[in-house]
């Protein structure tokens, strides 16, 4: 039975409870199936969409690899994710053919867990680097590919989920604990709960872990997690238009302060630098290298810039381009004027020496505007359009001997130049 190839999830829909299992574990699995069924689900997938994922799932990695033949071979580990952004590694000791997107049972303390299939082959060996476990001899194994037994049990203990939260923050609150119980997620024989917990410091929650075996009858786990992991496990799209990035790729958070935002020149407006989970946002830290660097390459913001016009002051930069804008007064924007670094950087020395440039821009200073004076343009017709006298086109014919030639004209008579003249 270990080396079945049946599809579970085919075998899960089919049944009454299994196919919301399905739908629970691996939403959109069940459409994929009805949209397109002449494709082939399970079995020997085709080669153009191996590398993608049957579903869509929270940090889900591209296997480029997927096309290459005995990738899945240079090692026994896969990668199985678990409800939203939770995943483990595990040993396939039984070489089943697994590829991306199959439900397994893999092993766990006590019992089973159901989860999806996300990574085989090299990739995992270099997810490892990554992400790597505490001990790697503590990586367990994969028992099967899931059966419609195994998926009836999924089903139940994934119905008792919300009901569990509710009650458990209930709970929580009546022990007057200064916490957030923000997901429960059970195992896949419902034998043991994960309870996702935020917390601004420790909690002593042993009473609480009494009340809720009492209740739940189950073995409990409590894992506390920050603002940020919790808005990558509820998932959400950013300002940018696309998947927060906590919930697509980002494992490890980084903290983030306001210097970020001041290099970059943003505004320090709290509702626009906090992301969904109420923080800083973390994509402040990707380019801020860039604007650290590209910031030496420009003078200091405290020197004047002193020119025959005036005095021009710095009123602000594009860091990235290299330009700098200067105003004639300190406060507010006067007489703006942009240059570039380098033309600031060659008024500074010219300053340093002594002497004043005729202007901050040297294109102005080359090309001196004239006053126009309306009172020497007399010409009032200035504005009028010339007509042109459209002339007739003759013709063209195909034989110039064929046209009959022109008559000459008659001389008038010497009475028709009399009756004229009287």
């Amino acid at each position: 039975m270990e080396n079945e190839t049946t599809n579970p999830i085919i075998e899960a829909t089919a049944t009454g409870n299994a196919g919301d299992a399905a739908t629970t574990l691996a939403p959109g699995t069940e459409s994929y199936g009805r949209s397109k069924p002449s494709l082939p689900i399970g079995g020997a997938r085709g080669l153009s969409f191996r590398g993608c994922p049957k579903q869509s799932c929270q940090l889900n990695v591209y296997d480029y690899l997927a096309d290459i033949p005995e990738n899945v071979e240079t090692t026994d580990l896969v990668e199985v994710q678990f409800k939203n952004t939770r995943k483990g590694y595990y040993h396939n000791i039984n070489h089943l053919p697994l590829e991306k997107g199959d439900i397994v049972a893999v092993e766990a303390s006590p019992g089973h867990d159901i989860g999806t299939v996300t990574l085989t082959g090299k990739l995992v060996l270099l997810q490892i680097k990554r992400t790597p476990p505490k001990n790697m001899d503590d990586i367990k194994n994969v028992y099967r590919k899931a059966r419609p037994v195994d998926m009836e049990k999924y089903a139940e203990a994934k119905a008792r989920e919300h009901d569990t939260m509710i009650r458990s923050r209930q709970i929580a609150k009546e022990l007057g604990l200064e916490m957030k119980i923000g997901d429960v997620e059970y195992q896949g024989d419902g034998n043991k709960a994960i309870f996702y917990y935020i917390a601004d410091g420790r909690v002593d929650f042993r009473q609480l872990i009494k009340v809720l075996a009492e209740v739940f009858r189950v073995r409990i786990e409590m894992k506390q997690i920050g603002a940020r992991q919790e808005a990558g496990r509820i998932g959400g799209f950013g300002p940018c238009g696309r998947e927060l990035c906590c919930t697509t790729w980002m494992k490890n958070f980084v903290s983030v302060s306001t210097t970020a935002a001041r290099y970059q020149d943003l505004s320090l407006n709290p509702q626009k630098l906090a992301g969904q989970c109420a923080k800083l946002k973390c994509c402040m830290n990707f380019e801020v290298d860039q604007y650290v660097e590209a910031s030496r390459r420009l003078p200091s913001r405290e020197i004047a810039l002193e020119t025959a016009d005036g005095t021009f002051y710095f009123f602000k930069a594009d860091i990235l381009s290299h330009m700098i804008t200067y105003s004639t007064d300190k406060r507010i924007a006067a007489n703006l004027s942009t240059i570039s670094a380098e033309r600031a950087m060659e008024i500074i020395a010219l300053n340093k020496e002594g002497k004043k440039p005729l202007a901050l821009d040297e294109q102005a200073a080359k090309e001196v505007q004239r006053p126009v004076d309306l009172a020497t343009q007399e010409d009032l017709t200035r504005f009028d359009k010339t007509r042109k006298k459209k002339k007739k086109k003759k013709k063209p014919t195909e034989d110039s001997s064929e046209q009959p030639q022109q008559q000459p004209r008659r001389q008038p008579s010497e009475q028709q130049k009399k009756q004229k003249a009287e």
